[in-house]
Formats: structure tokens, sequence, C-alpha cells
């Protein structure tokens, strides 16, 4: 869930901060690129190609990253994934104060690797960075609609944590500019990073019992 308040950080700030593109919601940078073709006012083409080419060149480089560490556990890939996800929000931020092209770019590959890594790990109705199905399914499988409303707190938590994000991130912005609350995303991204890198506790072996005096 906190990887889907980060999105909706993200997406602040790459709409109201970055020029009108998004990069952590692809089908929204799809539309954006659209209404640039369009001809629309405000909307930037480049930015949204930008946007596109990073978003799928994380995406490989996610995928070539666990299927070369497919022995490995799991939890380790997800971390490692992390921590390439913390670094690149850390580069964007830095990026972004000299270039809004180049901070679009390397926040674009972030988002791709978060992506590959969220889809990995299969988690129902947590893709992180788009809701549609999710709010598709609470509708649709509600009780209202006969059914019996599974993942009911999952799916609505999904949609209030991006909502949450997305106001911080614009409250963000419009304060401070782009960079702050990217800095802020690499630092929680890091610290989820550090949480599935660290030694679990069922993981460690136990501890041998002493020997009696």
């Amino acid at each position: 869930m906190a990887l889907t308040v980060v999105s909706g950080i993200v997406d602040a700030v790459s709409y109201l901060g970055l020029g009108h593109v998004f990069t952590a919601n692809m089908t929204g940078n799809v539309v954006v690129l659209g209404f640039a073709a369009g001809g629309a006012p405000g909307f930037s083409a480049a930015g949204s190609l930008i946007s596109l080419a990073g978003f799928g060149a994380g995406a490989v480089l996610a995928g070539r990253f666990a299927n070369a560490l497919a022995a490995h556990p799991a939890r380790w890939r997800t971390g490692w994934a992390l921590l390439a996800e913390a670094v690149l929000m850390a580069g964007a931020a830095a990026a972004a104060g000299a270039s809004r092209y180049a901070g679009i770019g390397v926040l674009a590959v972030a988002m791709g690797v978060r992506n590959a890594t969220v889809r990995r790990m299969a988690v129902p109705d947590m893709t992180t960075t788009v809701l549609t199905m999710a709010l598709t399914g609470l509708a649709s499988e509600s009780r209202l609609a006969g059914g019996r409303g599974p993942r009911s707190l999952r799916r609505g938590g999904a949609a209030l944590a991006m909502a949450a994000g997305a106001c911080a991130g614009a409250a963000l912005v419009l304060r401070h500019g782009a960079a702050p609350p990217l800095w802020a995303t690499a630092a929680c991204v890091g610290v989820l990073a550090g949480a599935c890198l660290a030694p679990a506790p069922w993981n460690r072996p136990p501890t041998p019992a002493r020997p009696p005096a």
C-alpha cells in the first residue's frame, strides 16, 4: 500500500511539476500523448514519448534482472529492485532541476522497474499504479451487485492510498517544486527495500541449544 501512495506522489510530481506528463500511469500518459498529437495546448508529445520509452526500458531491465536471478528468494529480488527504484528516484530528483526531460526519463525508468517487479509479485488488486480493474472489481463484485465483495478493503484502500499520495504530492510540488517530493519518495522506497533485504527472523536458523553444564 505504501508503494501506491508513492505512485500518487510520483504522478502528481510529473504531471504538475514536469509538464503534464505521467510517469507511473502509462494509460494516462498515452491519453496525454493523444492530446498533444491533437494540438491541445499545454501538453508535450516529447515528454510523453520520453516517459513511455523510459518506462519500457525500466520494465525490460527489471525483467532481465528477475530472470537472471530467478534462483534467489523472491523477497531478495524484490528488495534489490526496490533499491534500484529508490536510486533512480533520487537521480530523477537531482536531474529535474537541470532538465525537465531528464527528470521525466529517469523517473519513468524507476516506475518501469517498479511495475515489472510488482507484476511478478502477482498480488491480486495491488498493481500500485493503475486502479481501473481494482475499482471495477470493487463495484461489480460488491454485495450491491450480487457478489460477496472479495478484497473490498484492499481495493478501496488502494484507491484511498493513491488519492492520498496525489494530494500530498500536489501540495509539495505547489509549495516546494518537483525535487523535494522525489527525494521523499526515494527515501520511502529505500526504507521498503531495506525491510525486504534485512534478514527476516523467520528465515534465520534456530539458535542451537546450549549443552547442560
